[in-house]
């Protein structure tokens, strides 16, 4: 069985502003890739947080739950959302490296 956490990129929460609630779906719920799994409220805005593979919740982060702001210090570290279970390890095939995003942010920023 493949696994994964899903979160959110420093940047992104750079781009949000500080979080300030997080909504997470409960350990079993199954979705799709490209479903919202997430919602992340923050001072600027609230945002969905994307599935980027087909799968189920089997674990969530109890300590963003109980401080979102954990998110804006480390994002990228203590700060993911939920763990999940990989249906299809091809949807993989889909996803950037570190690298590859950050090529993408430099080619595309504004």
């Amino acid at each position: 069985m493949q696994t994964g956490k899903i979160g959110i990129t420093k940047y992104a929460q750079g781009e949000l502003g500080d979080i300030v609630h997080v909504d997470i779906k409960s350990v079993g719920h199954q979705f799709k890739k490209g479903e919202g799994i997430t919602a992340i409220e923050s001072v600027k805005t609230a945002a969905d947080v994307y599935a980027p593979v087909t799968g189920e919740v089997i674990a969530h982060n109890d300590s963003v739950k109980g401080e979102p702001a954990l998110v804006n210090t480390d994002a990228e570290t203590d700060g993911w959302l939920v763990q999940i279970k990989i249906n299809d390890e091809k949807d993989l095939n889909d996803l950037m490296d570190a690298a590859a995003y950050e090529k993408f942010l430099e080619e595309h920023k504004h």
